[in-house]
């Protein structure tokens, strides 16, 4: 459903010389000046009764009024499908999203995604862009996921995101038995065949991930990451790119499992069905109060499971 939004503004002479576009923008902070430009356009903006352009050279004194639709996005219907609701407040939600969900719809997935279910959890969402997702995972990625509840927060937060305010670490199981942490620091680019792919190229976006090794397991290391970027599948190109895939990526992993282990712990590495990575923690400020928030999402257990097997010392103690 649209929303109506009224609003009237009284132009102090200290904005005289200013935009108008730019002037409104910081007296609605709610709205982006792009849209508040776009309104400007299409006459949803009135000073002293009369259509202008965005760039309208105020004087001071003028008195400005808004009246405008703030229009559904897209065509999502809600959808009743359970979510783990990590932080919930008028602003912003944050969402454990399990593995296997798909985040937004797009080709093959038409719904059954987490915005469905976000719409479901809160129809005022839908006059926000992707249901108010500030950022995505991989389908079979878990973990934390912020949602903008206002236009407000949804802008502040995408600008955070964008400044990098926002810290996101991550838990990857890895093959290989990492002896120390570091960082890579390599641009990334799509394949030039395989567009779902990403690849490490000279002439790629730059992409910087730092991680440390949390725990040695047998044949393979459990990895506290960050990123300071957020390309798409930075972490997973990245641990390939140095020579530790992560396990159960079949995209950009390995095959099979490594020698070495025992019969149980094969199986169970054979037999791990995506990705063995999971968004843990997000650190960032609250888009309205400003006071610093830290969400943990805890490990799902399929990885934990996989942990627990892969644990030599875990193991060494079963055996006593």
């Amino acid at each position: 459903m649209n929303r109506l939004i009224n609003l009237q503004a009284h132009i102090d002479p200290g904005h005289a010389g200013q935009r108008l576009d730019a002037v409104l923008a910081e007296l609605w902070p709610d709205y982006s000046r792009s849209r508040i430009a776009a309104w400007i356009r299409g006459g949803q903006v009135r000073v002293n009764e009369q259509t202008v352009k965005p760039g309208l050279r105020l004087l001071g004194g003028e008195r400005v009024r808004l009246h405008a639709e703030l229009a559904d996005h897209g065509t999502l219907e809600p959808q009743a499908i359970a979510l783990d609701v990590l932080l919930e407040d008028p602003h912003l939600l944050v969402v454990n999203k399990p593995a296997g969900l798909v985040v937004h719809p797009g080709s093959g997935n038409p719904d059954g995604t987490l915005a469905n279910a976000l719409l479901n959890h809160d129809a005022d969402l839908a006059v926000l862009p992707r249901a108010g997702l500030v950022h995505r995972l991989d389908k079979d990625t878990s973990g934390c996921l912020i949602v903008a509840r206002t236009t407000a927060s949804h802008r502040r937060l995408v600008e955070a995101m964008k400044k990098r305010a926002i810290r996101r670490f991550y838990r990857a199981l890895v093959w290989g038995e990492m002896i120390a942490g570091g960082q890579v620091d390599e641009p990334l680019g799509r394949h030039p065949v395989d567009r779902r792919r990403q690849i490490v190229r000279p002439d790629g976006r730059p992409a910087r991930t730092h991680y440390r090794v949390a725990r040695k397991l047998s044949g393979a290391s459990l990895l506290d990451i960050e990123l300071e970027t957020g390309r798409t599948h930075q972490i997973r190109v990245h641990m390939a790119h140095i020579r530790y895939p992560i396990i159960g990526d079949r995209v950009y992993g390995r095959r099979g499992a490594p020698a070495g282990l025992g019969d149980a712990q094969r199986q169970a590495w054979q037999k791990f069905p995506r990705q063995a990575l999971h968004a843990r923690r997000l650190v960032f400020d609250h888009p309205d109060s400003g006071q610093p928030l830290e969400v943990t999402a805890p490990l799902p257990d399929d990885m934990q499971q996989l942990i627990d097997i892969l644990d030599n010392d875990a193991a060494s103690d079963a055996d006593h």
